[in-house]
């Protein structure tokens, strides 16, 4: 996922002018095409290096995953398939496997994009497990931590300059409002070329509302227009078999709109997304307790739903509250049916 980053500057603005919905953390150049009338604005705020390449216009590849190929081909016939990519299958490229898919931004005339990932935490369970029973002390995870708070390591682990990683998973989820809110923002580009990622530490609702503040220019009609293709979202997930039987987890919702008020949001990154077992169903608006497998995809968007309508005004609107678990006070148990 996007690293802690300085604001791009100046000297780097013409990098971030220019990549799909790629990236923001490692912006990279793609030439401008005279022979096209818009420039390839690519830009993703989320992913990994090397992970994408340039496919047919208004299409992009990226690199194969088993677990997001199984996951677009289950979303075939689903009620949440016209909200996510569209899928058009696996393709070889420079002797490596992609998955090809439609460029989400190829309709869009130098488009701001903002990238939100979604749930109460952006690890699985099995990665937690696997961490903790192979615990082993890292010197990066321990710089990782010292970037973004000085403060976040223990006298111990300040003496061995180092962390295990389910310490380093744990603490970076309540370092920012995925904890507080059940989603947090991973970047933003805006149409000028400035790009942000530098929000990990932008943990509660009132700073949340002054970035989406500042994302939509103060703009009412683009605030409707999102909430309404949210709302859209979330009827749909509610009905959604794909999303009843998954634990969705790293996935994000992608914003994007342009100067002539085109505004869309789609789901995207389904590389965590995971089945469940045969017979169990998630509710994703009840507390996480380890073995639930409960993601709180629904709480985090009912949350984001609520504070960019707070946008309109700037008053907080009233909703579901945070518990100390960073989720809704339920005493709901997971559905296994």
């Amino acid at each position: 996922m996007c690293e802690a980053l300085s604001p791009c500057g100046t000297s780097k603005l013409s990098l971030c002018q220019t990549k799909a919905w790629w990236k923001l953390k490692t912006v990279v150049n793609w030439p401008f095409l005279a022979s096209q009338r818009k420039r390839l604005n690519w830009v993703q705020l989320a992913g990994h290096k090397g992970h994408f390449k340039a496919a047919d216009e208004g299409s992009i590849l990226k690199k194969f995953s088993e677990n997001e190929k199984q996951c677009f081909e289950r979303l075939r016939g689903d009620a949440l398939q016209p909200f996510a990519p569209q899928y058009h299958g696996v393709v070889e490229k420079d002797g490596e496997s992609f998955l090809h898919m439609t460029d989400l931004l190829a309709n869009f005339d130098l488009p701001n994009v903002m990238d939100c990932k979604m749930g109460i935490r952006t690890y699985l369970e099995e990665e937690l497990v696997r961490a903790r029973d192979r615990p082993k002390l890292r010197r990066d995870l321990y710089e990782k931590m010292m970037e973004v708070d000085c403060q976040g390591p223990t006298e111990q682990e300040h003496a061995q300059k180092a962390v295990t990683k389910p310490r380093y998973m744990q603490w970076r989820e309540t370092m920012s409002s995925t904890h507080t809110l059940g989603f947090r923002i991973e970047g933003i580009k805006k149409s000028d070329g400035t790009c942000r990622t530098d929000f990990k530490k932008t943990h509660n609702e009132q700073d949340v509302t002054k970035v989406f503040r500042d994302y939509v220019e103060g703009d009412v009609h683009l605030v409707k227009s999102y909430l309404s293709r949210l709302a859209e979202i979330q009827q749909v997930l509610q009905s959604s078999e794909f999303f009843k039987r998954h634990e969705v987890i790293g996935s994000s919702l992608l914003f994007i709109h342009d100067h002539k008020g085109h505004a869309e949001v789609w789901l995207i990154d389904f590389g965590k997304t995971t089945a469940l077992p045969e017979g169990q169903m998630l509710h994703h608006n009840v507390p996480w307790q380890e073995g639930n497998r409960e993601d709180g995809y629904l709480w985090g968007l009912e949350n984001l739903m609520r504070t960019l309508e707070s946008v309109d005004d700037g008053k907080p609107r009233e909703g579901p509250r945070v518990s100390d678990a960073g989720a809704p006070s339920t005493s709901r148990e997971p559905d296994t049916r």
